[in-house]
């Protein structure tokens, strides 16, 4: 029995319902690949339908500002992502080929949904914010290219299903996409494959997976190293980038610049000089008064902040 009909067969009885698996919609399928980067599924649930409420198309959130994004985008963090998502937008408004099913010629193929057009990915990935895999991830749930997006999850469970590596890193990328015959049927459903590793990676493929219960346990070469119990849990599956740190801080840069938006967003403007005492509780005016104002004008340059005559604000015409 191929893998996907394995992986199939148990999504159909045990998949998650989420809205974004419901819609064909390029717009809604982008939203929800990046809020869920850096955030968990049952945050993001709320957070998608909240956007949605507020930014319906690509239109919509097109010509808002960055004030505007970043007041929705209030809670999920990593605050650059609202920005992103809103020039991706523009771009994709700048060229209605990109936008939605009607600009596709389709045809009936078996049950599955194939078009004539099949770069979707490959025009995606020319878009400045869009990497390979979210690239991927559009061409496939949206225009039904067959293609694997690869993340962490899928090189997890792929490589594992695969390849009998335990902990796969991404430099297992290529060799995934070079065996993909043996992950997705050359028609029919496969665009659900990659839902359906999503919710096993969940489930059962996780760090520390659940071999003894997993539904591809028989066919998964690194699932009886796992169940011998001789495999050793890495700290870290992948290493982790280096932070911006000043001095003795306790957190790097980022979660103090999360603060400073948060406050600014809160307040609406906000004196240059009571920045710091009010996101650091061990601010001192002699050595972080020149960090304080580093941040703020690197957040200024992303577009999330507006300086002048030392009230820092949200930038409103952007």
């Amino acid at each position: 029995m191929p893998l996907w009909t394995r992986l199939l067969r148990w999504y159909d009885k045990n998949g998650r319902d989420l809205p974004w698996r419901k819609t064909r919609d390029p717009y809604r399928i982008l939203v929800s690949e990046i809020m869920l980067q850096q955030t968990q599924v049952s945050r993001g649930l709320i957070f998608y339908e909240r956007w949605l409420r507020q930014f319906p198309s690509w239109n919509k959130v097109a010509i808002a500002t960055n004030s505007q994004v970043i007041h929705a985008w209030a809670g999920l963090g990593y605050n650059r992502r609202a920005l992103m998502l809103r020039d991706i937008a523009r771009q994709v408004v700048a060229d209605p080929s990109l936008r939605g099913l009607s600009s596709t010629k389709q045809s009936r193929d078996k049950g599955s949904i194939r078009f004539a057009r099949n770069d979707m990915e490959d025009a995606w990935i020319k878009l400045k914010g869009v990497g390979p895999y979210t690239a991927a991830a559009i061409a496939t749930f949206a225009f039904h290219e067959r293609t694997i997006p690869i993340d962490t999850n899928i090189r997890r469970v792929l490589g594992r299903l695969l390849f009998g590596t335990t902990y796969p890193q991404p430099a297992i990328d290529d060799k995934i996409r070079a065996n993909v015959d043996h992950v997705l049927p050359k028609r029919g459903r496969f665009f659900d494959v990659p839902q359906a590793i999503f919710d096993l990676a969940t489930t059962h493929c996780a760090k520390v997976p659940t071999c003894a219960t997993c539904p591809m346990r028989t066919v998964c070469p690194a699932a009886a190293k796992f169940l011998s119990g001789r495999v050793r849990v890495p700290k870290q599956m992948v290493k982790k980038a280096v932070e911006s740190r000043h001095r003795d801080k306790r957190f790097p840069d980022r979660i103090y610049r999360g603060r400073i938006l948060r406050l600014v967003r809160e307040n609406g403007s906000v004196a240059l000089d009571e920045i710091g005492q009010a996101v650091d509780v061990g601010y001192d005016a002699t050595v972080d008064h020149d960090w304080i104002v580093a941040m703020v004008g690197r957040m200024e340059k992303d577009g999330m902040l507006s300086y002048s005559d030392n009230r820092v604000t949200l930038p409103i015409n952007v």
